[in-house]
């Protein structure tokens, strides 16, 4: 995989010096993380030695082949510098360890709005002005924006269908039924699990709970989906029924994350998750 198909980039001894700022996201695999004289420093697999400027390092996502002592999560903790620990490029997320010490703003700003019912409303109303561009929301009640929602969603997927010319017989899939479902509901699914997790990634980041959502609830991660639903009809929708066209029935998990990885670099998540959620929120950036 060359570094032009890479969702975020690894770090390397050339890139390091030339962070000024506090850079969001570092990802590293295949190494080990540990504390050298009180300064946190990175073994790779080719044993290349390397000091992280971890004071202005926002995130660490750690991926595969990685492993991390005890005394770096202790530095990392009183630093403020949060921890993922993810899958290859951050597509699958797997757990977050965030500090005690960490700054509590933005997570009391959203507690804050999703607790009175009328800025909770004006947030839902505003993620979906996002996708509702030519329709008044402003006296929408929250059932009557979903009830919009979904029929938007299934006239996206009736459209798909017509551009791609794929049979389409709806949404379907059943949690630990993934074999049982058609090319284009693999795709979807695939292709939601891997926005979930980077969205989840930003959510920490921004220290944020993805368990207080404005749109969705009762789930999990209600945040994560409020959110992910601003980029799903270009990033997975429309992928999935493209590859329906290029698979040729066979599903091809590489094929589709791969996809996945181009659509997310071409239209800069990372760099656009961040400052959406920030704007919706009017969170400190």
């Amino acid at each position: 995989m060359s570094v032009a198909d890479r969702i975020i980039i690894k770090a390397t001894l050339a890139d390091l010096p030339k962070i000024r700022d506090r850079y969001p996201f570092i990802y590293l695999e295949h190494g080990r993380l540990e504390i050298d004289d009180s300064s946190v420093k990175w073994i790779s697999a080719d044993r290349e030695v390397f000091r992280l400027p971890a004071a202005l390092i926002s995130t660490i996502l750690l991926g595969p082949g990685t492993s991390v002592t005890h005394e770096a999560i202790k530095v990392l903790a009183t630093i403020n510098t949060t921890v993922c620990w993810v899958g290859e490029d951050s597509l699958n997320f797997y757990a977050v360890g965030q500090s005690p010490t960490a700054n509590s703003y933005n997570l009391k700003k959203q507690v804050a709005m999703a607790s009175d019912p009328e800025l909770s409303l004006s947030v839902a109303r505003k993620m979906f002005l996002r996708r509702f561009t030519d329709v008044d929301v402003s006296s929408k009640s929250l059932s009557e924006l979903m009830a919009l929602e979904g029929k938007r969603v299934q006239k996206c997927y009736a459209n798909l269908a017509t551009k791609y010319f794929v049979a389409w017989g709806g949404r379907s899939y059943k949690p630990g039924e993934f074999a049982l479902s058609d090319l284009t509901n693999k795709i979807i699914t695939a292709g939601n699990a891997a926005l979930y997790a980077l969205v989840s990634s930003i959510v920490h980041a921004l220290g944020l709970s993805p368990r207080i959502g404005f749109v969705h609830s009762g789930s999990p991660l209600p945040l994560v989906y409020d959110i992910a639903d601003l980029y799903k009809e270009e990033l997975v929708f429309d992928m999935a029924f493209s590859l329906t066209v290029k698979m040729a029935d066979e599903y091809n998990r590489y094929t589709a994350l791969d996809e996945f990885k181009n659509r997310v670099i071409d239209m800069k998540l990372l760099d656009k998750c961040p400052a959406d959620i920030i704007s919706l929120l009017e969170l400190k950036s």
